[in-house]
């Protein structure tokens, strides 16, 4: 009898179309990952998304392995990354759900409030020691970072530090909550977040990108028009043979409605 019951239930799951799908990786895309399929099975009883972190590296190897649906990413697929994936007979298909500011941040009793690229450089790769380098008080720098496997690691990486090493014994984190604690509670400290994450445990310090003429402050606005300059797209990452498993999901994120709360999250919209 149990098994007729439990025969029927799986009928009427499948005829009423529900599923569940999961979502892997990027911490940065996390909290908008979790609104979106918050508000998704709102608007859509009966379907399941369950939403992780852990990294955009992570997730993408979880896409490579088939234990996720979705690779949520703060940077762009590696070409190797796509290369196992075809070699297993996958082909991935690419999304960009939303645009993110990254944030320098600071303890909030630290007076330096603006920093340029090179500066920036110097500190992370461990040229810049002191504060007083750099016109704050004389106070060791203690420069934290995400670990390597995270796509904010890369991108920042690339984007400020032009592709050079970080420094050696840097304190790596494992999540962005991690950094903004660390830095809350450590005088010396800098750090970078996800402008969604930026809270008043910390200070976000303002970026130049032409050697110290303009120095702006990371918001949404400035991403939006452009003068603020440490920007990414945030990815979504699917095998093309789930479309159907994953499209309505996507859609709705693409949606005015999943688009708004890009915006009530804090980052920015793809249009």
């Amino acid at each position: 009898m149990k098994k007729i019951i439990l025969a029927s239930v799986l009928l009427a799951s499948v005829c009423t179309g529900s599923f569940a799908q999961k979502i892997k990786g990027s911490d940065t895309v996390l909290p908008l990952s979790q609104k979106e399929a918050e508000s998704f099975m709102k608007a859509n009883p009966g379907q399941t998304v369950t939403v992780t972190g852990g990294g955009s590296g992570v997730g993408i190897s979880a896409l490579m392995e088939g234990t996720t649906d979705i690779a949520q990413s703060s940077r762009k697929i590696k070409f190797d990354e796509k290369q196992k994936l075809q070699e297993s007979g996958k082909n991935v298909k690419e999304v960009i759900i939303a645009y993110d500011a990254l944030a320098v941040v600071v303890h909030p009793d630290n007076k330096v409030t603006n920093l340029t690229r090179e500066q920036l450089e110097g500190i992370f790769t461990g040229k810049i020691k002191n504060w007083k380098e750099v016109g704050g008080e004389d106070l060791k720098i203690v420069p934290y970072s995400r670990e390597t496997s995270s796509g904010t690691y890369e991108f920042f990486k690339e984007s400020v530090l032009r592709n050079k090493n970080y420094m050696n014994g840097i304190m790596s984190m494992p999540a962005t909550g991690s950094i903004i604690q660390s830095i809350s509670q450590t005088k010396g400290a800098i750090g970078y977040v996800g402008l969604a994450y930026l809270n008043k445990d910390v200070k976000a310090v303002h970026v130049s990108y032409d050697k110290g003429n303009t120095f702006t402050e990371p918001s949404v606005e400035n991403a939006k028009n452009e003068t603020y300059p440490i920007v990414r797209p945030l990815y979504f990452y699917y095998v093309t043979g789930s479309e159907k498993t994953v499209k309505p999901y996507i859609d709705y994120v693409l949606s005015a409605e999943g688009q708004k709360i890009v915006s009530d999250i804090g980052f920015i919209t793809v249009k």
